[in-house]
C-alpha cells in the first residue's frame, strides 16, 4: 500500500497505548468496525446453545465485543482501561470447569506456547464448551499476503511455541494452520477431550480494504454489504482465496 494511506502511530508496538490506538481506529472506521462486528456474531448467536457460565474474550485489545454483550468479560495481558481482567493465557485464574466459552480474534498465532495454552483451556471449560478463534488462514491467498505485507512472521514450518518477544510483535501466523491441521493428530493425541468442532476458511478481501488498524480504508463504509458478498462467493469457489479461517473447539 501507499505510505500516504498509513497511519502515523506514536506508539511502539507492544504498548498498552498502541492497542489502545487500534480500538480508536476500529470504532472510527465503519467499514471495518462491521466486519468486527460480523466476526463478534460467531459467538453472539452461538451463546443461546453454551452451557451456563462465564464466557471470556480473550486477547480483547482495542475491541468492543463487552459493548454488544455487556456480559462478556474482556481479558488481554496487556494491562488495558478496557479490561475486566488481566493475565496471561497461559496460567487463566479460573476454576476446574468455570467457563463457558473462550472468544479470540486475531490472538491464538501470538500466545508463546500453544500446548500450555490449550491445556488450560482443557482445564477450565465446562464440557460442551467452546473456544472460538478467528485467525490468519494458511491458503495461497492469505500465505501470499501475511508473507510479503505484513510485519509478522507467517512461517509453516514452525512449531508449537513461539518467541515471547512482546504481546503483539511475538507471532506465527500459521500458528493455528500447524496446530489444528498439519499437527491435527497430535493434538488429538495430547487434547482427547478437545474436539475440532468447526472450520471455515473465509474473508478474502475485506480486511484488506477496511485498511486494518495500519492504513486507512480503501473503500467507503456503505460499500460494505456488496464486498461481503463478493467475499462469500470468493470462498465459497475456494478455501485458497481465504484470508481468515474460523475454528471451533468443543470440549467433550
Amino acid at each position: 500500500m501507499l505510505s500516504f494511506l498509513k497511519y502515523d502511530i506514536p506508539y511502539e508496538l507492544d504498548s498498552p497505548e498502541r492497542t489502545v490506538f487500534h480500538g480508536e481506529i476500529i470504532r472510527e472506521k465503519v467499514f471495518l468496525r462491521r466486519l468486527y462486528r460480523e466476526w463478534y456474531d460467531v459467538l453472539l448467536k452461538r451463546k443461546p446453545q453454551l452451557p451456563t457460565g462465564k464466557v471470556i474474550e480473550v486477547g480483547s485489545g482495542g475491541g468492543f465485543l463487552k459493548e454488544l454483550d455487556p456480559d462478556v468479560l474482556c481479558a488481554d495481558v496487556l494491562d488495558l482501561p478496557s479490561n475486566d481482567l488481566t493475565f496471561s493465557a497461559l496460567d487463566m485464574p479460573f476454576d476446574n470447569n468455570e467457563i463457558s466459552s473462550i472468544f479470540m480474534i486475531d490472538t491464538f498465532h501470538h500466545i508463546p506456547d500453544a500446548g500450555r495454552f490449550l491445556s488450560e483451556v482443557s482445564r477450565v471449560l465446562k464440557k460442551d464448551g467452546l473456544l472460538i478463534m478467528i485467525e490468519p488462514a494458511n491458503s495461497l491467498w492469505g500465505r501470499f499476503i501475511y508473507k510479503n505485507f505484513h510485519h509478522e512472521p507467517f512461517d509453516v514450518d514452525g512449531n508449537w511455541t513461539i518467541p515471547s518477544s512482546g504481546p503483539l510483535s511475538g507471532a506465527n501466523g500459521a500458528l493455528p494452520w500447524i496446530v489444528f491441521e498439519r499437527d491435527s493428530d497430535v493434538f488429538n493425541s495430547k487434547f482427547p477431550n478437545l474436539k475440532l468442532h468447526h472450520l471455515n476458511y473465509h474473508t478474502p478481501f475485506r480486511y484488506l480494504l477496511s485498511g486494518g488498524v495500519s492504513f486507512k480504508s480503501l473503500v467507503p463504509g456503505f460499500s460494505y454489504g456488496f464486498f461481503k458478498l463478493a467475499d462469500k462467493c470468493l470462498s465459497g469457489i475456494s478455501k485458497q482465496m481465504s484470508m481468515f479461517v474460523t475454528i471451533v473447539i468443543r470440549k467433550v
